[in-house]
């Protein structure tokens, strides 16, 4: 299983609508991602930097879930000009990507 983490980090001025990403824009990219293997999306809100006092770094982190490197490649290939067209619907923060295999 591979997780493609979309990573959102925190600037001063950042925005970020929570309710569009999780109620339009992650639910499009599982429906364009599935016939890839996308399993599901998964969203953290960030809270803190890790400290009652410390910004937090990332505003928000959408896991991608698919079964294989090859398949989020092809997805990814296929449609990433419409996900990427759609971010400034939910926020003004340009995303970082990290691909991980899930060892657990």
């Amino acid at each position: 299983m591979i997780r493609a983490s979309v990573f959102y980090p925190y600037s001063p001025g950042a925005t970020f609508d929570y309710t569009y990403y999780a109620q339009k824009h992650c639910p499009m990219v599982v429906e364009k991602l599935r016939a890839f293997g996308c399993v599901r999306i998964d969203i953290d809100k960030g809270v803190e930097g890790g400290t009652p006092d410390a910004p937090v770094l990332f505003v928000a982190v959408g896991h991608i879930i698919i079964q294989s490197l090859e398949g989020f490649h092809q997805g990814m290939a296929a449609h990433v000009q419409e996900f990427l067209s759609d971010v400034p619907n939910y926020t003004n923060i340009t995303p970082q990507i990290q691909v991980s295999e899930m060892l657990t």
